[in-house]
């Protein structure tokens, strides 16, 4: 998940899959989940497998093809999809040979104990500013295809996840275009491989993100699933809709309509909702990603099958995100909040992905960010991090604005106590304040942490942002 698609888009974007066989509706019928590696702090391979395996997850997508967890993953009855890196997308549209290599390197020696199912180009390259890499990802993946029939593996599919972003239009949903710039250069021929080879348009789809870019809208309940509360009717198709996901999936069917593929399967690769955020975000808490997370496990393994008001019998194969909070994820607190695990294995909330589990036993802590915080925040520096990234962190929020650090200098105001995490957080504080507005977060690579809490004292008055 990158947060580029995220911030600042229309509220409606989407994704389906239109499957009619029994066989496929069975697998479907099996929400997986995503396992992020961007945390210095999570269990072994083997660990993380047997993990898994007591969330009832029938699939697991990997962001890349680590061999210590295809190894641990052996012998399992959990589906696997593996991931081809953004950075060598060209150079293999361009190398046969490259792909090949990369094949057997990374699914030849573990295939088939470990089931590997599927092979994705690239994490939403559309997202990425880089668009010549753009171009070459159909061409990426037809030779990757080509690798894989050659070593007799015509079992694993080939697709590629692609953010909301794809979309240029999605609200109303009978609306759904795809971006004009991309349409005939990259979708159209995504589909026509993807139906081609009876793949999947794999696709994130995320509520939240609509939700919290227009909260005066969009109904809280509509976006976390909640049933029979809110109703949305499109003017134009006069279908309604009682939820903000099947809203979105639509959006993506009425696009794919629009270029001459109706019925691609489509797999939801991502979907899911934070259990924390920062001070300055709003509705990433405990309460509202249970509450998502168990109402989309259970909208998606609902038998019989109801899609959406559009396609009312399709069945979604999917991926719930995260397996872990990842301490290391880069961009605001959400980002390293939407695990259905702590680092140490423990669970945020109960969840049966099998969906078979009609009730939770633990009652959930009430949430209590649901509103945007008004008030003051400052920029702290964490504690316990390392000291000399720290001393980094600081010498550069200093050397950025104008007079950011004067106060500490040598006899400034805020220069006691003479301690680097005291100066640090000056310096967080004094830099966010001055460059917020132009982007600048509160983040520091994992150095810094937003508190309500004013630190100061005396003289020393310590800037801050004011929601």
């Amino acid at each position: 998940m990158s947060q580029t698609h995220k911030i600042g888009f229309i509220w409606f974007i989407p994704l389906l899959c239109f499957l009619v066989s029994t066989s496929n509706a069975e697998i479907a019928a099996k929400p997986g989940v995503n396992y992020g590696q961007l945390g210095n702090n999570l269990p072994h391979p083997e660990t993380s497998v047997e993990l898994i395996k007591t969330l009832k997850a029938g699939r697991v997508k990997l962001y890349d093809a680590n061999p210590k967890i295809l190894k641990a993953l052996n012998k399992t009855d959990i589906q696997v999809s593996v991931m081809v890196p953004n950075e060598i997308i060209i150079e293999i549209a361009k190398n046969q040979t490259l792909a090949d290599e990369w094949i057997s390197t990374n699914v030849v020696p573990f295939y088939p104990h470990t089931k590997i199912r599927y092979v994705l180009v690239g994490n939403e390259i559309l997202s990425q500013p880089d668009n010549v890499t753009w171009f070459n990802l159909v061409p990426a993946m037809i030779r990757i295809r080509k690798s894989l029939v050659s070593f007799r593996l015509r079992k694993v599919k080939v697709s590629t996840p692609l953010a909301m972003d794809c979309l240029e239009t999605s609200f109303p949903p009978s609306n759904g275009t795809f971006r004009s710039g991309v349409t005939e250069s990259v979708i159209r021929p995504l589909l026509e491989f993807i139906n081609g080879t009876k793949s999947f348009f794999f696709i994130d789809v995320y509520t939240y993100f609509a939700w919290v870019a227009n909260p005066a809208e969009i109904k809280l309940d509509y976006a976390l699933l909640e049933p029979g509360k809110t109703r949305y009717t499109d003017p134009v198709t006069k279908l309604v809709y009682t939820n903000l996901l099947e809203q979105m999936l639509d959006a993506l069917f009425f696009a794919m309509r629009r270029v001459g593929y109706p019925n691609s399967r489509i797999f939801i690769a991502e979907t899911g909702w934070p259990n924390g955020c920062d001070v300055d975000q709003i509705g990433g808490n405990i309460y509202n990603a249970a509450t998502y997370n168990r109402n989309v496990v259970k909208w998606l393994t609902r038998k019989p099958a109801r899609g959406t008001p559009l396609k009312p019998t399709v069945v979604f194969p999917s991926f719930i995100f995260a397996l872990y909070n990842e301490n290391q994820k880069t961009g605001p607190g959400t980002e390293r909040h939407f695990g259905l695990l702590y680092p140490n294995g423990t669970s945020i909330y109960e969840i049966d992905l099998s969906g078979k589990t009609e009730e939770y036993k633990k009652a959930l802590p009430a949430p209590t960010n649901n509103e945007p915080y008004k008030g003051p925040i400052w920029c702290m520096a964490a504690r316990g991090v390392n000291v000399t990234a720290l001393a980094g962190a600081l010498s550069y929020a200093c050397g950025q604005g104008n007079g950011t650090c004067d106060p500490i200098q040598s006899g400034g105001k805020c220069f006691r106590p003479n301690v680097l995490r005291w100066h640090a957080s000056y310096a967080f504080s004094s830099y966010w304040a001055q460059f917020k507005k132009a982007g600048g977060s509160c983040y520091f690579n994992g150095l810094a942490v937003q508190t309500t809490e004013n630190p100061s004292f005396g003289s020393c008055k310590f800037p801050s942002v004011t929601l």
